[in-house]
């Protein structure tokens, strides 16, 4: 796929080192890739696409560019591009708040593995890859990146598969972006 003229500066914005940042990510998050995994597969690629962002930043490109110009790539239009790109942006914040982004955080996030939490009460413990919506409510949902978030373990472990009021908001969100379907969201609502 070629660039148009305007896409150069985007891009330009997005690699400072002249890595192309946006192409590193977008595979990580393609829907046909992420269709294809089993369940929980797409896990490892949220630890990548989080050591991704923050490389970028770290060579000063702007995040959110970075993952906005992948999502575009992937082939996502619309809510569903925003929903997918706000996840990543969200997880970086996340992973940066829970001081998962030194040296040894980030070496484990790009081989796909969870980096240990260093800051705040849930200290020591493996930084996990959660469903917002539980994947016991809504199956479809197990690999879809703007369904998962990062999260301590424990506090992971302790979620199990309630519903409550930002399940629902997110439910709605992801139908309406054609990335759950009405069976699902029914399931989600009751």
């Amino acid at each position: 796929m070629g660039l148009l003229s305007g896409d150069i500066g985007k891009l330009l914005d997005a690699s400072i080192t002249g890595v192309d940042m946006p192409a590193k990510l977008a595979p990580l998050l393609d829907p046909t890739k992420l269709a294809t995994l089993g369940k929980r597969g797409a896990n490892p690629r949220v630890q990548k696409a989080v050591a991704i962002l923050a490389d970028s930043k770290a060579d000063g490109a702007n995040p959110a560019k970075v993952a906005r110009l992948a999502v575009e790539r992937t082939g996502y239009k619309g809510d569903a591009a925003k929903l997918t790109a706000d996840a990543l942006l969200r997880n970086l914040g996340i992973a940066g708040k829970l001081g998962c982004l030194d040296a040894e955080g980030l070496a484990a996030m790009r081989r796909g593995q969870s980096p240990t939490v260093k800051r705040g009460p849930y200290k020591g413990q493996e930084l996990s890859v959660d469903h917002v919506i539980p994947l016991a409510v809504a199956p479809e949902l197990g690999n879809i990146i703007a369904n998962l978030e990062l999260l301590p373990l424990r506090m992971n472990e302790g979620k199990r598969d309630k519903v409550g009021e930002r399940q629902r908001s997110l439910a709605k969100q992801l139908h309406a972006a054609g990335l759950l379907s009405k069976g699902g969201l029914n399931a989600v609502l009751k």
